[in-house]
């Protein structure tokens, strides 16, 4: 598994977590995977 696939999934987690709490599961959850691509974005190597 790839250091960036792990920095998405853990967004998207954290995300569902706190949807969870605000009772909006799915909208967390798509916020949690932008929010994890622009992360993956940031950190990836430049060619």
């Amino acid at each position: 598994m790839k250091q960036g696939d792990i920095i998405i999934y853990a967004c998207v987690i954290i995300g569902a977590g706190i949807g969870l709490i605000l009772n909006y599961v799915f909208p967390g959850v798509l916020i949690g995977l932008g929010i994890g691509y622009l992360i993956k974005s940031l950190f990836k190597k430049e060619d």
